[in-house]
């Protein structure tokens, strides 16, 4: 991937040396806590300086401005979704699979980092920083396209859903957790990935051929060449006049 990595807030990631009582990390919660309540633009450093009970002056010894805060911020959620991605190397099996692990680390990733995540998913491009964080989204959203296009090409998908559509209700389904998924601890986060990965991917896996779609009627499934047993006329609607054996079976 060709998008160079963000720098993280860790310890000696600048060289600024901070005021007692907040460091870099400290600082950079409190301010991704007041950009999602406020908005980026309308969140000034006065703001977070009165949020903080510190000085401006203060803030300014660990970084430069508000457009670094904002850029450590989708950085960090963007290097995480770029490190989700980066672990499909050692994952065995086929697209599908790839795309299925790379769902489930992206919720995992969501639940870890929500307030960083819900901020890069709010970015509208009206600075560079927001511009250039948008633009590691849409690698992000070529690589996820790229999966969907080769799990259809390799038969795994369902023919009937275009595999556009599929990558972006895919992650749309996974992007709108920041809207009402609060942490509960890592056993609910597997919980819901276990969850985001069920309903996605029972939805776009091609069905095995014993096991025919809901709602057709018997007659309709004897055309197409499925068996039928008696108890299966609980499942299929018997719509149309049953003029065969009742009693076929499956050998």
């Amino acid at each position: 991937m060709s998008a160079a990595p963000a720098q993280q807030a860790q310890p000696g990631s600048r060289a600024r040396r901070g005021r007692p009582g907040y460091d870099l990390e400290s600082l950079l919660a409190v301010a991704v806590k007041l950009f999602n309540e406020r908005g980026y633009d309308r969140t000034s450093m006065e703001d977070l300086s009165r949020r903080l009970g510190i000085t401006k002056s203060a803030i300014y010894h660990h970084v430069p401005s508000k457009e670094e805060l904002l850029r450590l911020a989708t950085g960090r959620a963007l290097d995480g979704l770029f490190a989700e991605a980066a672990k499909l190397d050692e994952v065995d099996g086929r697209a599908i699979d790839r795309l299925e692990h790379l769902v489930r680390g992206s919720v995992m990733l969501l639940a870890r980092e929500l307030p960083f995540v819900t901020l890069l998913l709010r970015v509208r491009g009206n600075t560079k920083v927001e511009r250039e964080a948008l633009a590691r989204r849409r690698e992000f959203d070529h690589l996820v396209a790229g999966l969907v296009t080769q799990a259809a090409a390799e038969g795994d998908l369902r023919s009937d859903v275009a595999p556009a559509a599929a990558a972006r209700l895919l992650f749309g389904m996974v992007n709108s957790l920041i809207e009402w998924y609060r942490p509960r601890g890592p056993a609910a986060a597997e919980e819901l990935a276990d969850t985001a990965v069920t309903v996605a991917f029972d939805g776009l896996r091609v069905r095995p051929p014993d096991l025919p779609p809901a709602g057709l009627t018997l007659r309709a499934l004897r055309q197409d060449g499925y068996p039928i047993r008696t108890a299966d006329k609980c499942t299929y609607r018997d719509g149309e006049a049953d003029d065969g054996d009742s009693t076929d079976s499956r050998d």
